[in-house]
Formats: structure tokens, C-alpha cells, sequence
């Protein structure tokens, strides 16, 4: 499976001075795990980490200090988004993280592929293939037996 069909494209971020309590506010009115930290000033280029809903609740608020960057990861694992899906899982393991950021062959922003796509992606294909075995079972059941191709 490749990831271009399950990643997510939308992507949120935060800047590095913002503080934790607006991360969290902006994490759940969004309905997201994770926040792009970018560097603070007028024209961010390029992502200096990411923030999570785990990052907040394990690290951010039992801190003294109030800002993203104070709990942020400050490495970004990336991969392609024409990635298949079992590099992906490579690259997480790699770096022991649950997110990606998914980059474009230009190296681009593209999204985030977070654990949770993977397994929606993965219960997707479960599913279907459930499906086509319940149709065969049916099939049986009806005493329609083997279907020949070709003669």
C-alpha cells in the first residue's frame, strides 16, 4: 500500500514561542494530534519540530516553562509521500516516533502520516478483504460452487 492514499493532507502548525495552552486549545478545536512547530518570525520556511497531544500531557504542563519549543521533538522523521506503506513503518520505528511528515519528490510539505491513518488504511484492506470472503462463502452456501474461466 502506498502512503499517498492514506496520509493526512491537512497540516497544522504552531510556532516555537507559542504557548502550550494555545497548542492544546488549537489541537482540539482542530481535532489533531500533532502541531508543526515552525520558527518564530514573519516568513516560516521550514519546520524546526512537531508537537504532540502526548508531548502536552506528558511533558507540557508539568513544566515550568510554557512555550511549544520547551516540549517539542525537535527532529522531524520524514518520507515521501510515493513511500509504501512498509517504509514508513521502517521510518517510525527507526526514529521511535508515530508521525511523519510526508514530503513531496520537490521536498515540499505534503502532510502528516500519523499511526492511526496507517491502521484506518490497513482496516480499509481488512475489511474489503472480508468482504470478498463473505461473497465466497455465500456463493458456497448457494450451492453455486466453482466458477470456471475459459472454457
Amino acid at each position: 500500500m502506498k502512503i499517498e492514499r492514506i496520509y493526512t493532507r491537512r497540516i497544522m502548525a504552531t510556532r516555537r514561542s507559542a504557548p502550550i495552552a494555545e497548542a492544546a486549545a488549537t489541537m482540539q478545536r482542530f481535532g489533531v494530534g500533532s502541531l508543526l512547530v515552525m520558527e518564530d518570525g514573519p516568513a516560516p520556511v521550514a519546520p524546526v519540530g512537531i508537537v504532540t497531544d502526548r508531548d502536552l500531557a506528558l511533558q507540557g504542563f508539568a513544566s515550568e516553562s510554557s512555550q511549544v519549543g520547551s516540549v517539542m521533538t525537535p527532529i522531524i522523521a520524514t518520507v515521501r509521500e510515493d513511500a509504501d506503506l512498509h517504509e514508513a513503518l521502517e521510518v517510525m520505528r527507526a526514529h521511535s516516533v508515530r508521525r511523519l511528515l510526508v514530503v513531496g519528490a520537490d521536498a515540499s510539505m505534503r502532510g502528516i502520516l500519523s499511526i492511526d491513518d496507517i491502521v484506518d488504511g490497513l482496516s480499509a484492506d481488512l475489511a474489503a478483504a472480508a468482504a470478498v470472503l463473505k461473497g465466497e462463502v455465500k456463493r458456497d452456501a448457494a450451492g453455486l460452487g466453482e466458477v470456471k474461466v475459459g472454457g
